[in-house]
């Protein structure tokens, strides 16, 4: 028999690492290729990870709602073959033993700080780089780093010190306030006034965690707010040809194609034209930096089978003709409801659009995918009574009209950019070909 080494796979641009959220197999279950093995979740998307060979689980190396890095092994398959060699065993064993190899060494850096460059804190106490990591992360301070009882060897702060120290933030301000000096307590009070207040039910109420992907969007959603200076644009855009040639060439398509022409790829067409026309909407913000982006990859929000939305996007929209858009955007809606798309799905979006006319709005608000500098809302398509201007004169007709709202960062774009983009898109949709072929 010999083992096979499971790592979490690489999920796309700028993920490193992955949460665990359920194990699929148990060990001593028999595991098939291509198999899933275990589900994860990063700050993107959920996704499973499945076996790239046959054979039986015999080892797992984390458990559920463990961090995991791209390339680290996480399980150990058992598969027909060869012996391990006896080289393999210490391999194992050595990679266990690891963490008090760690230790020797951390304890030798120690020595050494002491002697040289001692860590400038209240206790002079060593802390490893991942409690200090983890302390920068949660915006711990020195002295509150300084005020936890640790429980390593010579009262080092260890990770599990840290992580609880987190889960009971609240409550060991209040019981440490006392022991250590005003300095501590007065660098924490604004964070307990920042606090959120506590939810008060009565006994008829009903309680729902938020879920995982939820809390998500929340905390992406305030972070762009907060970022962003928001600012919209609206523009109302007669569609009336494009209603009347889709009616007229849809059925055909789908006996043709096999597929579904809806609105929505007809609309990404004139917006990656308009995208190509005014290059300064397709940048993003680093800072005080703009990165120009070379493609135009369209985000488009679409419904998870839990009610949220993701964005997954459409890379070289403006390569693709209208067979191609149709069918990149039917493929990523379908795979947004079943729960399927994968990590690289959602990367590398470039300008955002959401259609709010689905759920019979005409327009909408919609707030700025970060890093991104804009965002365009599809409002509902409407037959309204509109003034028509012909050679003879004007008159009143029955049109199919739809609005635009522009939603863009007001720090890098101005209104007259702003305005001219969708002013753009609206040229586009009114000049739609009504014999145009696909």
């Amino acid at each position: 028999m010999a083992k096979f080494e499971l790592k979490l796979p690489k999920m796309g641009e700028s993920v490193a690492e992955a949460t665990i959220t359920a194990w699929l197999k148990e060990v001593g279950d028999t595991i098939e290729l291509d198999e899933a093995v275990l589900e994860i979740a990063t700050d993107k998307v959920d996704s499973e990870v499945p076996s790239e060979v046959d054979g039986v689980l015999v080892e797992k190396r984390f458990n559920v709602d463990d961090v995991v890095q791209v390339g680290q092994v996480i399980a150990i398959i058992e598969t027909e073959g060869e012996d391990v060699s006896e080289a393999e065993t210490p391999q194992v064993e050595t990679e266990e033993q690891t963490p008090a190899a760690v230790e020797q060494v951390a304890q030798t850096v120690t020595a050494a700080q002491e002697t040289v460059a001692p860590v400038s804190s209240s206790e002079g106490r060593f802390y490893s780089p991942l409690v200090k990591n983890i302390a920068k992360q949660e915006g711990i301070t020195q002295e509150e780093l300084d005020a936890i009882i640790g429980s390593g060897k010579d009262g080092r702060v260890t990770k599990n010190d840290i992580l609880n120290y987190l889960e009971n933030r609240g409550s060991a301000k209040k019981e440490e306030a006392p022991a250590e000096t005003p300095k501590p307590v007065t660098k924490a009070e604004p964070q307990q006034k920042t606090a959120p207040a506590p939810v008060v039910a009565s006994g008829e109420d009903e309680i729902i965690e938020m879920t995982r992907m939820g809390k998500l969007i929340a905390h992406h959603m305030v972070e762009s707010t907060q970022t962003s200076a928001h600012v919209q644009s609206f523009i109302e855009a007669d569609v009336t040809n494009i209603w009347n040639w889709r009616k007229k060439v849809k059925d055909g398509f789908m006996k043709r194609e096999g597929e579904n022409l809806t609105f929505t790829p007809i609309f990404m067409e004139a917006i990656a034209k308009a995208l190509r026309d005014f290059p300064m909407m397709n940048i993003s913000l680093q800072g005080d930096t703009i990165v120009k982006k070379k493609n135009i990859n369209l985000g488009m929000a679409a419904a998870l089978p839990d009610g949220n939305l993701i964005v997954p996007v459409i890379k070289n929209a403006d390569q693709l003709n209208l067979v191609g858009m149709t069918k990149q955007v039917n493929d990523l809606a379908k795979r947004a409801r079943l729960n399927q798309l994968k990590p690289d799905d959602i990367q590398g979006g470039t300008y955002t659009v959401t259609n709010v006319g689905t759920f019979g709005s005409i327009m909408g608000t919609p707030i700025i995918n970060q890093p991104q500098v804009g965002i365009l809302a599809l409002g509902a398509i409407r037959k309204v009574p509109a003034v028509i201007e012909t050679p003879e004169g004007d008159f009143i007709g029955i049109r199919y009209k739809m609005f635009l709202s522009h939603s863009y960062d007001h720090r890098v774009v101005n209104g007259a950019l702003g305005g001219q983009f969708v002013k753009a898109v609206k040229d586009y949709l009114e000049a739609w070909d009504s014999n145009r072929e696909i």
